[in-house]
């Protein structure tokens, strides 16, 4: 029975080679201080914006690395990849600035955004599988048909490696960083970050903690972790889909067992609150998973010490999913609110509620005026009407406002 080998961390030194590689294609992101996030967590708190990277997110560092290894004659052979988004941009830029043939695979329904950014990298897309296994199975296929290279999007020590280049960035960046916050989904940007940043901070003869975060529905690390190797979930529905992996990377896994201090979890809820706050407070625009480490902060599932740098990993967001995930920030932050009332079907009842509202300074968005709603009763309708508020507090005064007319208010969804 062969045994598989143990997985060597990369050296700083190969780290550093890789930074020097990387920057041929990707630009060193800014990192912004965040006054709000500061002043949630009572420490000084940082944006490190790979949402502003070339083709939106660090994996283009990851695959760039790993492509530029190839030989002259793997090259002629084209690549081949299977991303629903962030890994397919990537591979396809690096391919296009390696003069590399890339063939990538997505699954059929992927964000029609994502789709024509990777054919304008020039890379050849095919649409394949309802779901992404099916896509990722007919990739592996294609590259064992055609002799093409396959690359993958986190289970490779090069592009672990490439992915760490973000962790050297943030200690050139903020030198005197406490803390890092870093989504995981497979594992190759984390266990990179957590590698580099650590060999950086050891060489200044000081420690630093890194932190993992995952989707609370994709949580597969959690399990692994604690079982000491690579566990395989049912991975449950997430905005987060660009971490929403059901097994880890065997190689990011081990570098992670070894040197990630943490992992936590994160809801949906709090994945729209982070992307909203990181929108009006920041002006970044980002990706479920790239809002990852923010969530954390603002939820309280990590409470660092000192200065902190989160990595917004991603902003490639469809314009449509970033209107429901607005929607739905504002209600989860209590500030975008439906309200259902029973009313007697007869003449005033519409003003009485509207007075009510007014009263607590609600401002009334949308009215449903219903005779026919499920449960109504002869000479009843059902008024739903939508109420912009300031926050719970607000939210509260205004169903208090109802209630003091006389009515019983109930939240329901739009």
């Amino acid at each position: 029975m062969s045994q598989i080998a143990p997985v060597v961390a990369p050296t700083l030194e190969e780290f550093e080679i890789a930074h020097e590689n990387v920057a041929q294609v990707a630009i060193q992101t800014p990192v912004l201080h965040s006054h709000y996030l500061s002043e949630v967590v009572g420490h000084d708190v940082f944006l490190k914006c790979e949402n502003l990277q070339r083709t939106g997110a660090y994996k283009l560092r990851g695959a760039f690395n790993r492509m530029s290894k190839l030989s002259e004659a793997e090259r002629k052979l084209g690549v081949v990849a299977a991303s629903a988004g962030n890994h397919a941009q990537g591979v396809a830029l690096a391919s296009k600035k390696l003069g590399i043939k890339a063939t990538i695979f997505m699954p059929v329904g992927a964000s029609l955004p994502k789709f024509q950014a990777t054919k304008n990298y020039g890379a050849e897309v095919v649409l394949e599988g309802a779901v992404f296994a099916e896509t990722l199975k007919a990739a592996k296929e294609y590259a064992a048909e055609q002799g093409a290279i396959f690359i993958p999007p986190y289970d490779n020590i090069d592009v672990v490696t490439g992915q760490g280049t973000v962790g050297l960035e943030i200690l050139n960046q903020v030198p005197d960083v406490d803390t890092i916050l870093v989504a995981i989904g497979g594992g190759g940007l984390a266990a990179g970050v957590a590698v580099s940043s650590k060999l950086m901070a050891a060489k200044q003869g000081r420690t630093i903690k890194v932190i993992g975060v995952q989707s609370e529905n994709a949580a597969s690390y959690v399990p692994s972790l604690k079982a000491g190797h690579e566990v395989e979930i049912t991975t449950q529905r997430t905005i987060a889909d660009g971490i929403a992996v059901a097994k880890p990377g065997h190689i990011p896994f081990e570098l992670i067992a070894k040197h990630i201090d943490e992992v936590v979890t994160v809801t949906d809820d709090e994945l729209a609150k982070a992307i909203l706050v990181l929108l009006e407070r920041s002006k970044q625009v980002v990706e479920p998973a790239g809002a990852a480490a923010v969530a954390a902060l603002m939820s309280g599932a990590v409470k660092p010490q000192g200065k902190t740098v989160a990595v917004l990993s991603g902003g490639n967001i469809d314009p449509l999913l970033m209107q429901k995930i607005i929607g739905f920030g504002l209600m989860a932050s209590d500030r975008y609110t439906t309200i259902s009332v029973m009313l007697p079907d007869r003449p005033g009842q519409l003003v009485k509620t509207a007075e009510a509202i007014a009263q607590a300074q609600g401002n009334v968005v949308e009215v449903l005026h219903t005779r026919h709603g499920e449960g109504l009763e002869i000479g009843e309708v059902e008024l739903r009407v939508s109420v912009e508020t300031m926050g719970h507090e607000h939210r509260e005064r205004v169903l208090q406002s109802l209630k003091d007319a006389g009515l019983q208010p109930r939240i329901t969804q739009p």
